[in-house]
């Protein structure tokens, strides 16, 4: 799929809704939010989902740093269409990833050496789940032709400081920082310099 991510094509096994549903992204910010940030409760389907101009994407935060006041640990549902992948990159917070539908490959570097490296291919599939270390390079592949692949993501230390590879060769030091991500952007929230 080369076009944007559909929301009644993106969560057809577990969540129907459509964009039209769904609350405005700047409703989610923690300051339009009572004192503990977000509702006890929500609906999944209740909360925005975009592709954030990443085309086969589909990302909600279910659980955040800036959407939602958390402060140890952010919680995200993405969807990847046929064919889709993360970039390239490496973040220094502990991620573990549940799949919940369909299959993958799981490609991860070292952090250890000058570039990232060959990378091990690691097959990702239904059911099974996968921790990436602490600033280790990886990406994550839906090499299914039909399916989607729908994972649950948990991060430590939100929000996430993403380092961007153009490609398994480039050395650490060049890999380009991308903060605040784009799903934290809408409620990223930088001091003014009061000099």
């Amino acid at each position: 799929m080369s076009g944007p991510a559909h929301a009644n094509y993106v969560l057809p096994f577990f969540f129907l809704f459509s964009a039209m549903g769904a609350a405005d992204a700047s409703s989610q910010c923690s300051d339009n939010k009572g004192p503990s940030g977000s509702p006890l409760v929500r609906n999944i389907s209740d909360i925005p989902q975009s592709n954030f101009g990443r085309g086969g994407l589909a990302h909600i935060t279910i659980a955040g740093a800036l959407s939602y006041g958390m402060k140890e640990v952010e919680l995200w549902l993405q969807t990847f269409a046929p064919g889709t992948r993360t970039p390239i990159h490496r973040h220094s917070c502990e991620e573990v990833f549940v799949v919940l539908k369909g299959r993958g490959t799981l490609l991860l570097g070292s952090s250890s050496f000058k570039n990232p490296g060959k990378p091990q291919e690691l097959a990702i599939y239904s059911n099974s789940t996968f921790s990436i270390p602490m600033n280790d390079p990886h990406q994550v592949w839906n090499t299914d032709e039909n399916e989607d692949l729908q994972m649950l993501v948990v991060i430590s230390r939100p929000p996430i400081k993403v380092f961007i590879y153009d490609d398994w060769s480039m050395p650490h030091t060049a890999a380009k920082l991308k903060f605040p991500y784009y799903w934290d952007e809408e409620c990223f929230y930088e001091p003014k310099d009061e000099l």
